[in-house]
This record gives structure tokens, sequence and C-alpha cells, in this order.
């Protein structure tokens, strides 16, 4: 996983290993850097920043003799790429649907809604099907909306996946109003208690200004507590141009990364986290319902350094 990112890393500390820090130096080993980054598809944006931190530690610190240049710059780019997602809002979707659950005893605020937005072909739908797995471990009933009423087959998908987990799918026809369909699943939540709806709504072309009011008019009938962007890690920076489209039109709260262990550059976790200043909160990372795993910014940082 993130093979490339890895080495691009990995090159820049072997040669601050053998090489002097003067300021020359440093602009050409960054300018390497920088091109092994854009192969990894890390965003230019992302790239700038993660270099002019660590220009501005490198050229401002003395290395004493007795300390170790490569786990020296090592450390900085750590501190480097910290900071590339310190500006990223803090979401912790379990804890929110909890604190909902206790209003909910107290004022009846209603279901925690979240609904899931990406593209065909990112993995959206069994997204859907694995974050109910795992509010399931987390003792949180669940029901799901097959609001993505336009791709052949989409209904019949969820609602298999829904028979597997034994939860109740919403469905209505295919070219019914998405929105509605949402609504309707709100209602089933209401009326039978359950804690979560989870929204799985039509994969969009970043480009159709309609599909994409579409997407917002959902936004707007059911007021999600929680906005989701799928994202495929093997997208590169297709990925990263539609996180820009859905951010306008849907402000989405966070995003999950589906196919992460098939990726080998891992740029897109760096380049979505920082344009958008959204978290990644999960990694979809194999074929189960249980592949769905939490991001850890510091296991995804040490990791890049193994």
């Amino acid at each position: 996983m993130f093979e490339r990112l890895k080495s691009a890393l990995g090159s820049l500390t072997q040669i601050a290993s053998h090489t002097t820090l003067s300021k020359e130096d440093i602009d050409k080993f960054l300018w390497d850097f920088e091109i092994s980054m854009i192969e990894s598809d890390v965003a230019s944006e992302a790239i700038e920043s993660i270099n002019a931190n660590l220009k501005k530690k490198l050229l401002d610190t003395k290395i004493p003799r007795s300390e170790d240049r490569s786990k020296f710059v090592r450390e900085e780019l750590k501190a480097a790429i910290r900071e590339t997602f310190s500006k990223t809002k803090k979401v912790d979707a379990l804890a929110m649907m909890r604190a909902k659950m206790m209003r909910n005893k107290k004022e009846h605020v209603g279901p925690f809604i979240i609904l899931f937005l990406g593209i065909n072909g990112t993995g959206k739908t069994t997204t859907v099907a694995r974050f109910a797995r795992l509010l399931q471990k987390n003792n949180l009933s669940v029901v799901v909306a097959c609001a993505d009423t336009h791709r052949a087959g989409a209904i019949e998908q969820l609602t298999e996946h829904a028979n597997r987990l034994k939860i109740k799918a919403i469905a209505q026809s295919y070219g019914s109003d998405p929105a509605a369909v949402s609504k309707d699943a709100q209602l089933y939540a209401e009326a039978h208690g359950i804690d979560v709806v989870l929204i799985d709504s039509a994969g969009r072309i970043q480009t159709s200004k309609n599909l994409m009011e579409e997407m917002a008019k959902i936004v707007r009938v059911v007021q999600p507590d929680l906005k989701i962007f799928v994202a495929d890690s093997l997208a590169g920076n297709d990925a990263i141009s539609q996180a820009k489209e859905f951010l306008k039109f849907t402000d989405f709260d966070a995003a999950i990364m589906t196919k992460a262990d098939a990726d080998v550059k891992g740029g897109g976790a760096l380049s979505i986290a920082f344009i958008t200043q959204r978290p990644i909160i999960y990694l979809g990372v194999g074929q189960s319902y249980d592949d769905l795993i939490p991001f850890d910014l510091e296991e995804f940082i040490d990791s890049l350094f193994e």
C-alpha cells in the first residue's frame, strides 16, 4: 500500500544522509522530491505546502554533528506532512451518532442521517454496506436508502447487501426522486426507532450541473448530519478534481478512500485532505464487509517511512 509515496519520501531521506544541507542542495533535492510526489499523484498545492514547510525547517535549523541527518530529515518530513493535515476538520462519526442518540431520548430529534456521495465506480454502494456492518458491530440499528435511482442494478445491489446484513432497505422504482426515497427512509427510521439512516446516492459525473443540483436537493430535504465523499484511491488526480466539485455543491464533511490496499501511489489521501480541508475517516482495504478500517493519521505517516 502506498509504495510510490513511500519511495519518494525514502529517497529524500537517503539523499539527506550524505549531503550537506546548503540552500543549493536543499533546492535540488526538494525539486527531485517534488517530481517524485507528482508521480505519486500528490496534488501540486499539497506538494508546495510540504516543500515550503520542509525548506523553512531545514534552512532555519542547524543539525548537530552527532545527529543522524537522514533521521533528522525524516522527522521534519513527518512534521511537514502533519502540517498538511492540520487544517482538516475533526470528525468522529461514531461519537456524533451516540451524541444524537442521547439527544433523541430527550428531544426526539430523529435518526442520524449519513449521505454518501461520489461518482460511479468508486465502490460507494459497497462502502454503504460496509458502513452498515460497522454500525452493527457498534450496536447501532440501521436502515439504508436506495436513492441511486439512475444506475441499472443499483437498487438490487444495495437491497442484496441489506438482505445479507439483515437490515431494512427502502426503495422505490427506477426514475423516482432520490430525495423522496431518502425522506421515506428517514420517516421509516423515525417510526421504527432506527438509530442511523445511510443514503446511497447516484454516482454523479461531477461536470453535470443538473445531477449535482439533484444531489443538493437531497441535502435540503433530509438535512443529513454527515455527508461522506467516497473516493477511489486508484483514480489519482481524477479523485482530487471530483472532491473539489463535490465540495462546492454539497460541502461534504469527510471522505472515505476505497481500494486503498491496491493503491501503490498513495497521494490521494494527502491531496484530498489538504485541498478540501476535510478528513479521511476510513479506508476500504479488502473484499469483505469488515474491510473498512479507521484512518489514523499517525499510523499513516509512520507507515510511509517503514
